[in-house]
């Protein structure tokens, strides 16, 4: 498979592997509202998972380093299918809003 192929395919998965946190970090606040908390649970879990990769990856998602392997390309969205702004701020964006939508559930369930 060509460079630029192999490119692609990890941009497509990066950004629906991408967008499955985004519906877990989403999921965490939305469903302790409905008082599903196993489901909060499991999607704060989730993305504990991935916050424990990343770190253990000096901040970095393993599938930017795979998509550096097949260009030279640097730029912030240049390994996912993101705006620019979007892709370089990811982490502030929804680790805010994991953390708020953490402590918003925590709430619901204690109260």
């Amino acid at each position: 498979m060509a460079a630029r192929r192999k490119l692609i395919a990890i941009k497509v998965l990066h950004t629906v592997v991408w967008a499955m946190f985004v519906g877990c970090i989403l999921a965490v606040p939305t469903a302790a509202h409905v008082g599903r908390f196993g489901v909060a649970a499991a999607c704060a879990a989730a993305v504990l998972v991935e916050v424990v990769i990343l770190l253990l990856n000096r901040w970095r998602c393993p599938l930017t380093d795979l998509a550096a392997r097949y260009t030279d390309e640097r730029r912030d969205n240049f390994d996912i299918y993101l705006p620019a702004w979007v892709a370089r701020y990811n982490k502030q964006i929804f680790g805010g809003l994991f953390v708020l939508g953490s402590v918003y559930a925590a709430l619901v369930w204690w109260v």
